[in-house]
């Protein structure tokens, strides 16, 4: 298929949905419970919800949002660290337009910028590096956030940032890797997974080999998916041909973007300038082993915890959210008692409100705010305005 219009095709999706019902049915005969899929990654729970495919699953099949969204899963401590350093007068802060408004323990770092902190909305760390080229009399902090699929562009900034010799740039390094997340949720009995729906961004760096750890050690499924609805369909589709079939692998359908050893330039960019964190903290999964980077030695110059003395409390969240239940996929977002009410984009509480991945986000924004048992799949529009 060549255009977007062909991954969105009402009776491919009918078609595809027609096999998730015969399989969900199959599946369920002798369970108590739907079939319980996670979908890792913020961009297909946004996508699902933009597209209607959860109303469109037939009840023996239910979506777990899982922590892929990488602002939500910052602790409110690590946040607060980014906050003190943006408030010292030397700095200036720079991040992404989604961590501006998660709140930490006493405010968010729009608020510091209201309160007199420099802090700079950028678009990728060379724009970070590039104010500190162009103001050499002031500490540049980028803060590095996100899953192995932005650590690659942090790395090559930094490698360029040793290439020219710029001394006041540095990264408050936040970046974490996913399959140990997943290990963490898999160690979790009180949450019944049968498969996952893999990332797709992150695949296209680390590929597909990382994964092997969830379907040989934990014995799920896991399909690496692209965004558009008949992506996911298809990959809903492949768990469930896998869980009938008795087999336990990793699969990829987003073969147009994904290969099994990922981005070689990439991750040897990382390899190069990171190293793993022993422990790295995550909102709602606590510490997890092995879960984050941070520098290497040699790049000391470059790392912000280094530079600056920073404040490392551990905050606890907000008592009213369940952002960390959210994140572990115990919850749903209409679960949480403050969701849509004390807690909205406006005026969020938890991070799963604020950021365009977060679960909560996208159940506010699609007009998701309760929803009872499900009731028998909605047909697809036609593109001539009818039903198939």
């Amino acid at each position: 298929m060549k255009y977007v219009s062909e991954y969105r095709d009402p009776q491919k999706m009918n078609g595809v949905l027609q096999e998730i019902n015969r399989l969900g049915d199959i599946l369920t005969i002798d369970k108590t419970r739907p079939i319980k899929l996670m979908e890792v990654c913020g961009g297909h729970t946004h996508a699902i919800f933009k597209y209607g495919l959860e109303d469109l699953l037939p009840a023996t099949i239910e979506m777990i949002h899982g922590p892929g969204c990488p602002v939500c899963i910052m602790p409110r401590g690590r946040l607060d660290d980014a906050i003190a350093l943006a408030e010292q007068p030397e700095v200036i802060f720079t991040t992404f337009g989604d961590a501006m408004r998660v709140p930490g323990a006493k405010f968010s770092l729009l608020q510091a910028k209201a309160r007199g902190a420099d802090i700079r909305m950028v678009y990728s760390p060379l724009d970070a590096l590039h104010l500190a080229q162009t103001n050499p009399d002031r500490q540049v902090v980028f803060f590095a956030i996100g899953f192995e699929t932005t650590a690659p562009s942090t790395a090559l900034t930094v490698l360029q940032a040793a290439a020219t010799g710029v001394e006041n740039f540095s990264l408050f390094c936040n970046h974490v890797l996913v399959v140990p997340a997943l290990e963490a949720l898999l160690s979790n009995p009180n949450l019944q997974l049968d498969g996952f729906i893999g990332p797709g961004h992150v695949s296209m760096v680390i590929g597909t080999e990382p994964y092997r750890v969830i379907a040989e050690t934990y014995h799920k499924p896991l399909v690496v998916s692209g965004f558009e609805p008949l992506d996911l369909l298809q990959s809903i589709w492949m768990v469930l041909r896998q869980l009938a079939e008795g087999r336990c692998t990793i699969e990829n359908q987003y073969t147009r973007f994904v290969q099994p050893a990922g981005n070689i330039v990439g991750l040897n960019a990382m390899a190069r300038v990171f190293q793993v964190r022993e422990q790295f903290e995550w909102r709602g999964l606590g510490e997890i082993p092995h879960s984050g980077l941070k520098m290497r030695p040699e790049y000391a110059q470059f790392d912000a915890e280094a530079k600056f003395t920073l404040p490392r409390h551990q905050v606890a969240d907000h008592k009213a959210c369940a952002c960390g239940e959210i994140l572990k996929g115990v919850k749903k977002p209409w679960e949480c008692k403050v969701f849509g009410t004390g807690c909205t984009p406006e005026h969020p509480i938890g991070a799963c409100m604020v950021s365009s991945e977060g679960a909560c986000a996208a159940y506010y924004k699609y007009g998701r705010f309760s929803l009872g048992p499900k009731a028998a799949p909605v047909p697809v529009a036609s593109s001539q305005g009818g039903q198939v």
